[in-house]
């Protein structure tokens, strides 16, 4: 692959790594406590498996991608790392897509199910779960495009 082609992989690389590692790192560092009628309650992602989920495929993502950064781009492995970009952006939607249905109901809660909201007794620990979304969707985009461009190589390639 020519000098060209790989600039703008290694930058989507770098972007995605970015993105990963931040939404890994606000997920972790999410949690707060409040006091209802005299009983104080602490929020944090590991009492969610969901959450838990999310950080493991960011974290992992985040993995995959930095060795992928230096990896030698004239490898006989084009396709296998297509596969696995795939999959790993498979990955990261599903995170995301369990996260911000579990984000969803700690802000709204559920009324036919007794559910109450709990956003409004630990904003700063919605307000982290909200970022860590933010960049993993964010991640998710960028494999996308990352998918995407790779695709575009490897049929031109063969063109």
């Amino acid at each position: 692959m020519s000098l060209s082609k790989r600039i703008p992989m290694f930058v989507l690389r770098l972007l995605a790594l970015g993105a990963s590692v931040s939404a890994t790192l606000i997920m972790l560092t999410s949690h707060d406590t409040a006091q209802v009628f005299n009983i104080k309650f602490e929020a944090k992602y590991s009492n969610s498996p969901t959450f838990k989920y999310f950080v493991l495929i960011n974290a992992i993502a985040s993995g995959y991608t930095f060795i992928l950064m230096f990896f030698p781009s004239k490898s006989s492995y084009g396709h296998l790392i297509l596969v696995l970009d795939l999959i790993m952006g498979l990955l990261l939607d599903s995170s995301v897509s369990a996260c911000i249905a579990i984000g969803q109901l700690g802000k709204k809660g559920n009324n036919h199910a007794g559910w109450l909201p709990i956003c409004g007794q630990v904003p700063k620990f919605c307000d982290h779960i909200t970022g860590a979304l933010v960049s993993g969707f964010v991640a998710a985009i960028i494999y996308f495009f990352i998918l995407l461009y790779s695709i575009y190589n490897l049929f031109t390639l063969k063109a």
